[in-house]
């Protein structure tokens, strides 16, 4: 059997500039899953990331693991996030006031609270089509289009690596949680609420060949669930 090592990105700096970009904290715990990996053995054959920032510096810090030196990374756009912003954009013009956010709050949002309750709202709303765009909107994705792009990229990669190999992949949380719809086939509404569980720095594994597939981990965090270190856990 073969396996995908799907890795969330770490922390990224919300409310600032630049949110695609990892936080110091955000370094930190992806460096202190390398020494993890490191110190158990753990050692991969290929290693993917998307093209978003957050996602490529994940991955560089997970570069020593190779089996064989040098591990280039390889990027995929399939495996980036879904954009959030156009979904909010959409939600607070056209159905924020119908569901009482009157008036409508500015975007960008900078207070997290609020900011997940509308993603959270708009995200209910993309699932069943409900949010659409105008002709001049930019940068949205439909639902059916990011199921089949996230569906695409790992039927690909699991073509391209068999015969026990060990692929790692640098992604992020809705790209998990979509994953592993394609694995349990569970309905839309359960991708988003797993979604939101997806921990930074978390690891999922997915166990495939002779024409099986299964989940065999999920948000695991093995280098942050000992003394001392759960204040690094988090989720945004």
């Amino acid at each position: 059997m073969s396996e995908l090592i799907l890795v969330r990105h770490g922390q990224a700096s919300f409310g600032t500039a630049s949110y695609d970009k990892l936080s110091e904290r955000g370094i930190e715990q992806v460096r202190l899953l390398a020494q993890h990996w490191q110190d158990t053995g753990e050692r991969f054959d290929a290693i993917y990331s998307g093209s978003l920032l957050r996602q490529k510096e994940t991955a560089s810090e997970l570069l020593e693991l190779g089996r064989k030196q040098p591990l280039q990374l390889v990027e995929h756009a399939h495996l980036n996030e879904y954009n959030g912003d156009p979904l909010i954009q959409l939600y607070l013009r056209d159905h924020a006031r119908s569901e009482g956010f009157d008036p409508p709050p500015q975007f960008p949002i900078k207070e997290a609270k609020l900011f997940q309750t509308l993603f959270e709202a708009a995200t209910a709303k993309w699932i069943t089509n409900q949010l659409q765009p105008r002709s001049d909107d930019t940068g949205f994705e439909h639902w059916q289009d990011f199921r089949q792009r996230v569906y695409g990229v790992l039927d690909t990669l699991m073509a391209q690596h068999g015969s026990g190999s060990r692929v790692l992949l640098s992604t992020s949380g809705g790209v998990i949680a979509m994953a592993l719809q394609r694995v349990l086939q569970f309905p839309d509404e359960q991708v988003i609420t797993t979604n939101w569980m997806v921990h930074n720095s978390s690891v999922t594994r997915i166990k495939y060949g002779n024409g099986k597939i299964s989940l065999t981990q999920f948000n695991n965090l093995p280098h942050l669930e000992r003394p001392g270190l759960q204040h690094m856990i988090t989720y945004r």
